[in-house]
């Protein structure tokens, strides 16, 4: 039930929140509560990846995306990430999540998210998503046009090209 306070918090600042462009970055303090604690004491590793997908709900909101998800009844969905887990964050101890937009290509968006205690990162994941409609995955730079974004993707980190080849044989692999 506490994941479902957040959202609603979320939703409800992001509407009030300053637009974002495509790729400014959103940024979202929260605490560590205790049902988000594994048995080690410290934020479970499934509430990470949870809370990033509320950085990308204020993402989708604030950039104007979410008028087209909600009026085509779009599904987000999220086909990979990478995640390295850095440091433990401990009950009731505060951290701000930042999203943003790495860039784009004909089909998949790529977003990094960052949680950070006092400047310091706990854990990075870039996520590699799309958007599907009733016609199948709608491409990043249509939505971002329609959503009154026209600027284009910036060049890609190298190491996208390494981890698409390395999805591809492991999509090859039975």
């Amino acid at each position: 039930m506490n994941l479902w306070f957040r959202v609603l918090r979320v939703l409800l600042l992001a509407l009030r929140r300053p637009r974002l462009g495509p790729l400014d970055e959103s940024r979202i303090d929260f605490r560590v509560w205790p049902t988000d604690l594994d048995i080690n004491v410290h934020m479970n590793n499934a509430r990470y990846m949870a809370l990033m997908d509320l950085g990308r709900l204020d993402m989708i909101v604030r950039t104007g995306i979410g008028r087209q998800v909600t009026r085509e009844r779009l599904q987000p969905v999220i086909a990979n990430a990478s995640v390295r887990f850095r440091r433990a964050l401990g009950p009731f101890q505060r951290f701000t999540l930042r999203t943003r937009l790495l860039g784009w290509d004909d089909k998949w968006m790529y977003i990094e998210h960052r949680l950070e205690r006092d400047g310091e990162v706990a854990c990075r994941a870039v996520v590699r998503g799309l958007f599907l409609g009733k016609g199948g995955a709608v491409p990043p730079a249509e939505l971002l046009r329609d959503a009154g974004h026209a600027a284009a993707s910036p060049a890609l980190p190298d190491w996208v090209a390494t981890w698409q080849a390395l999805d591809a044989a492991q999509s090859a692999t039975p």
